[in-house]
């Protein structure tokens, strides 16, 4: 799927969520995410680092689901000093975002730019809680 205006503008939200953050001497701080919920709102995240850190992706979910907020439409994640390199989400975070927004899209890299895709179709069989 093609990004529109506010994709684009989802990813400067979450190289604004990196770009003051960014610590280059420990790492502690290297990933912004930015997440647009249905009704508008957008929360962003950068990942906590540690043995078993949040991942910035986790970290804007968090802060969303903390406003009340329980429809997602787009969610991004950018690393380097300046957001300037999208990623796609890891494992553990595939697998969360396929529990809490299986139908909202993700913006990834492509070969030919960046693109979305449903959460849900990055992690097929995914684990279902019952």
């Amino acid at each position: 799927m093609n990004l529109d205006h506010q994709d684009y503008e989802l990813i400067e939200r979450a190289r604004r969520a990196i770009i003051p953050n960014y610590d280059g001497v420990n790492y502690m701080h290297t990933v912004g995410a930015a997440l647009r919920t249905s009704s508008g709102g957008v929360y962003v995240g950068v990942n906590v680092y540690s043995l078993h850190g949040a991942c910035a992706e986790q970290i804007a979910l968090g802060n969303a689901i903390t406003a009340g907020e329980r429809t997602f439409s787009v969610i991004v994640a950018v690393a380097g000093e300046q957001g300037e390199t999208i990623l796609a989400p890891c494992g553990n975070c595939r697998q969360i975002l396929a529990y809490y927004m299986p139908d909202a899209e993700v913006i990834l890299p492509g070969a030919d730019g960046p693109f979305k895709a449903k959460a849900n179709d990055l992690l097929p069989w995914a684990y279902e809680v019952k």
